[in-house]
C-alpha cells in the first residue's frame, strides 16, 4: 500500500521507533524528512545519513511535500500543526505502528513482545540470525554496536526481527509468524487503565497470528501463562519446558548478569530453534552478546573526589519497579561485595502514581538511592502536579521502608531537586 510513494515525512523522527523506520526507508532510497521537538544524537545521526531534519513542529515543514506519506509518533496529538497541515494538504498519514504493520505483512516477521526485556531479547535474536547467516532486517528499540550504533539493520532475506511494543496497542497492527513473549505486567496503565486491560491487549495481539503461527512464552510469568493457555487455536510452548541441560548451556554461555537476562536468552534461543538454527550457533551468539544501549550498559570506571577507589558506572533505562528490581538484583549478583548506589529519575507521572507502592519496595538491593524530579513524557502527561506522588514523597517512603530491610544499616536516601 505504501509502495506507490517515494517520499516520507516523520513527525517525531527522533523517537527510538520512528528513527529506526526512517532508516529503513533511507536504505530503500526514499526521500526522508522529519521533525522533532529538540535536537539529539539520534536526529543528528539521521541527518548525516541523508534525512532532512527540522527542529520544532511547523506547518511550513510540510508545504514542499508532493506524493508523500506522513508517519507520526503515537505521542503526537491531532492539534499538532504538522498533523493539521497534512490533513489540509490531503496527504496520506499513518501512525508508526500502522506503518510498521505494513512491513510485517511483507516479511516473515519474528516479533518480541512483553512488558520488560523486549529490547534485549530482540537484539539477542537478531544477532543469532546474523550469526546463522539468515541476514534479517531488524527494527529494535535500542542501539546495537554490532549495527554501528544504530537501531536498524537492513537485511536481504525474508526475515524481519521486530521489537513489538504494547504501548497504545501498537502491536495490534503486527502480524508475526513466530512471537516470543517475555512477560506481562501492570505497565502503561495510563492507556490500559488496569491489569485486565493489559491482558486483553495481549489476547488481541495473539489473535493476529494466523494458523500455523507459534507463540513462545515465559511460563514462569503466571499471568502470561494463563493468557496463552486460552489461545487454543495457537501452537506454542513455554520456556519453562526447556530441558535442564539446555538451560545449563545457556546459563554458561550468557555473559550479562541477572535472572531476567537468562529468561530473555531462553526466549531468543527458543525462537531461533523454531527456525532450525543449530544450538551451537545459538550458544555462540549468546556467548558473544555483551548487552545493548541503556540496558545495564557499562559506561566505565570513574574517579570521584574524596573516594579512594574508582566507581563502576552502569546506565539502565529501567523505569518500572520490576525492571528496577531486576537490574539491581543483577548488579548485586555480579558485584556482591560492592556498595550499590542507585541514581533514579521516575519516568512519567501517571506511572509513578499508579505503581507508587511498588516503587517503594523496588530498591531493596541498593545501599544508597538518589532521586531526581519526575521526567515528564511529552504528549502523555495528563495528571497535574501532586505532592503525594513526587520524587520527594517517594524518597520519604523509601526512607521509611529501608528500616524494614536487613541491609539498611548503610542505607541513605538523597534527593537532588532541580
Amino acid at each position: 500500500m505504501m509502495e506507490k510513494y517515494k517520499s516520507i515525512y516523520f513527525i517525531g523522527i527522533g523517537g527510538i521507533g520512528l528513527s529506526a523506520l526512517a532508516r529503513y526507508f533511507l536504505s530503500k532510497g526514499w526521500s526522508v524528512a522529519g521533525s522533532d521537538l529538540s535536537d539529539s544524537p539520534i536526529v543528528r545521526d539521521l541527518a548525516k545519513e541523508g534525512a532532512i531534519i527540522h527542529i520544532g513542529h511547523s506547518a511550513n515543514n510540510l508545504k514542499h511535500l508532493k506524493n508523500a506519506i506522513v508517519v507520526y509518533s503515537q505521542a503526537v496529538k491531532p492539534s499538532n500543526p504538522e498533523m493539521k497541515q497534512a490533513l489540509k494538504m490531503g496527504l496520506e498519514y499513518k501512525s508508526y505502528p500502522q506503518a510498521v504493520g505494513e512491513l510485517t505483512k511483507q516479511f516473515k516477521t519474528l516479533a518480541i513482545a512483553g512488558a520488560h526485556g523486549k529490547s534485549t531479547t530482540t537484539a539477542m535474536l537478531a544477532l543469532i540470525l546474523v550469526e546463522a547467516g539468515l541476514d534479517p532486517t531488524v527494527i529494535v528499540g535500542t542501539k546495537l554496536k554490532e549495527f554501528g550504533g544504530a537501531n536498524f539493520r537492513l537485511g536481504k532475506s525474508e526475515y524481519l526481527v521486530l521489537e513489538a511494543d504494547e504501548y497504545g496497542g501498537a502491536f495490534w497492527n503486527y502480524f508475526p509468524f513466530i512471537s516470543g513473549i517475555t512477560n506481562i505486567d501492570r505497565e502503561h496503565l495510563d492507556f490500559y487503565k488496569n491489569f485486565s486491560g493489559v491482558k486483553k491487549s495481549f489476547r488481541r495481539f495473539f489473535a493476529n497470528h494466523e494458523a500455523g503461527a507459534k507463540i513462545i512464552f515465559n511460563g514462569f510469568n503466571k499471568p502470561l501463562e494463563g493468557i496463552v493457555s486460552k489461545a487454543k487455536d495457537l501452537r506454542g510452548y513455554s520456556i519453562s519446558d526447556i530441558p535442564g541441560k539446555i538451560e545449563g548451556n545457556i546459563k554458561q554461555a550468557l555473559k550479562i548478569p541477572g535472572k531476567h537476562n537468562l529468561l530473555n536468552a531462553f526466549i531468543a534461543y527458543s525462537v531461533a530453534k523454531e527456525l532450525g538454527i543449530a544450538e551451537k550457533i545459538i550458544l555462540k551468539s549468546i556467548g558473544k552478546f555483551n548487552g545493548v544501549w541503556r540496558r545495564m550498559e557499562y559506561k566505565g570506571n570513574l574517579k570521584f573526589p574524596g573516594l579512594k577507589n574508582k566507581v563502576l558506572l552502569f546506565d539502565d533505562y529501567a523505569h518500572h519497579p520490576n525492571e528496577i528490581k531486576a537490574t539491581l538484583q543483577g548488579l548485586r549478583e555480579k558485584y556482591p561485595d560492592n556498595a550499590l548506589i542507585c541514581v533514579f529519575q521516575p519516568h512519567h507521572t501517571h506511572r509513578l502514581k499508579a505503581l507508587f507502592g511498588d516503587f517503594k519496595r523496588a530498591f531493596s538491593d541498593a545501599d544508597k538511592v538518589i532521586l531526581f524530579p519526575v521526567y515528564k513524557v511529552a504528549g502523555r502527561e495528563i495528571l497535574p502536579e501532586n505532592n503525594r506522588y513526587s520524587s520527594k514523597s517517594l524518597a520519604e517512603c523509601i526512607k521509611r521502608a529501608l528500616y524494614t530491610w536487613k541491609t539498611l544499616k548503610r542505607a541513605w536516601i538523597g534527593l537532588f531537586l532541580r
